[in-house]
């Protein structure tokens, strides 16, 4: 497994923002690696937040309580829960995302195939226009977007 600095190592990133992720586990530290650069975001100020976002358990003096300016132990208790949701979420949508793709490259070649077809052109053109109408959006959408 790569570390958070190794996750990082070909990123400008201040020095400051090291220091806030020493703050975390390791496991932790390679949490926030990646969703910084899932989010290509390198700032100290993001580091602070994910830090904030950090569930004390996880954090190396976790014994010695976290203290956020500017927020209140209920709101950083908040936030520590929303992230853990969000972090969720973003793994389930990480995972499906390959499979995703594939799908809707598969789609637009067959999409395409079926707008190069004269013949399904016109029954399209003369029972279905709205469909036609919108695959005609959709192949054009893949045309600008490659």
């Amino acid at each position: 497994m790569r570390g958070g600095a190794e996750i990082l190592k070909d990123k400008h990133i201040a020095i400051a923002t090291f220091t806030e992720l020493r703050k975390m586990v390791p496991l932790r530290q390679i949490e926030a690696a990646e969703l910084m650069v899932a989010m290509n975001k390198y700032t100290t100020s993001y580091a602070k937040a994910l830090l904030a976002a950090t569930p004390q358990a996880q954090l190396v003096e976790a014994d010695k309580p976290k203290h956020v300016r500017g927020l209140s132990d209920e709101q950083v208790a908040l936030m520590e829960r929303e992230s853990v949701n969000l972090e969720r979420e973003f793994r389930i949508a990480e995972k499906s995302y390959g499979t995703d793709h594939l799908d809707l490259v598969l789609t637009n070649g067959y999409l395409s195939k079926l707008l190069g077809n004269a013949r399904v052109i016109r029954y399209l053109a003369q029972h279905h226009r709205d469909i036609l109408t919108e695959f005609q959006k959709l192949a054009e959408m893949e045309t600008i977007a490659a």
